[in-house]
């Protein structure tokens, strides 16, 4: 028998959103049904719209707008997670992306499924007072998207996200993006907007985390029961940390540092990671690793990465439960 395999569970962030996803394991899985309804439950009159949109097959344009797909992301996240440990496997460390964190909070019990519905309403209301912007994917690390467009700041953006070496986000208002796509584009260097209608995780989002920071005063706060691996600072969640509000808004002006967080989780031991979330962009990401490339560790997605067939999400969820299961031990 192999080296038993540390479980970690990765929850992704904005742009990975599906509709209906998870949504063959509602009313199957019953860990996973009974977290989606406690959020629905406590979101109120919004839990039956969200609800209403989730299970939705053509829920329009608007799906990916903030206030549906974040608390969806989180809602969806955090069922997989306490489906699985309800499967029997146990993580050690959860890695959220971007709003990810917020559901990884959530599964380590910095506050509850309920409370969790709360602090994505106060997220969601505090961006709405945002002004327009977006988010641009390269497929080029931070030091070629530099290079091509020179002062980012100058220029009115941000690195939003260091997803891998292949892959940086930008963030920022809509004319700078798109001059930012010509300059990208002229250089052979390709690019994507992602599905967001605000400039997440940039300076733009500075009164956004303001507000936010101040509802957060009225929710309560634990340390977390499981290791949170943080990626707005790559280092674990400390204690102190997690009972203040100012850390949970600071996400949002920081950028996502999603890369040097799993390196150090994949530079100190074998581990199993488990995307909890459709599309597996986090996944696949990972699989960029030398440690996921040697085998070392390994990868598996709790959801397809694309709709598929009626069954195809609870298929795709037992067959990577059960490859988890057999290489964690």
């Amino acid at each position: 028998m192999g080296e038993r395999r540390e479980v970690a569970l990765v929850f992704p962030g904005q742009g990975g959103q599906q509709p209906r996803m998870g949504a063959d394991l509602y009313g199957a899985e019953a860990a996973f049904t009974a977290v989606m309804d406690d959020f629905f439950t406590a979101a109120g009159t919004e839990g039956k719209r969200l609800r209403d949109d989730w299970l939705a097959e053509d829920p329009g344009p608007e799906f990916d707008d903030c206030s549906r797909a974040q608390p969806l992301l989180f809602a969806v996240g955090a069922a997989l997670a306490f489906a699985v440990i309800a499967r029997g496997l146990r993580p050690t460390v959860l890695v959220g992306h971007s709003v990810g964190e917020l559901a990884a909070a959530a599964v380590a019990g910095v506050f509850s499924v309920a409370d969790g519905s709360r602090v994505m309403a106060a997220r969601t209301s505090a961006m709405a007072a945002t002004e327009p912007g977006g988010m641009l994917a390269v497929a080029a690390g931070v030091d070629r998207v530099r290079e091509v467009l020179g002062d980012l700041a100058g220029r009115g953006l941000a690195v939003a996200a260091v997803n891998s070496p292949l892959q940086t986000v930008l963030s920022g208002a809509t004319a700078p993006l798109l001059a930012a796509e010509r300059a990208l584009t002229a250089e052979v260097v390709a690019c994507r907007p992602v599905k967001a209608r605000q400039a997440f995780h940039s300076p733009l989002c500075a009164g956004a985390a303001a507000r936010f920071r101040e509802q957060l005063h009225h929710i309560r706060l634990r340390p977390p029961a499981i290791t949170i691996r943080s990626t707005s600072t790559a280092r674990d969640v400390t204690d102190a940390e997690s009972v203040t509000p100012e850390f949970w808004s600071a996400q949002l002006t920081r950028p996502v540092l999603f890369w040097p967080a799993v390196d150090g989780l994949l530079g100190s031991g074998s581990r199993v990671f488990l995307e909890a979330g459709p599309k597996g962009s986090c996944a696949a990401a990972l699989r960029l690793h030398p440690a996921v490339q040697s085998g070392a560790s390994t990868v598996f997605p709790l959801l397809p990465a694309a709709p598929g067939a009626a069954g195809a999400g609870r298929r795709v969820f037992e067959e990577s439960v059960a490859a988890a299961l057999a290489v964690a031990g």
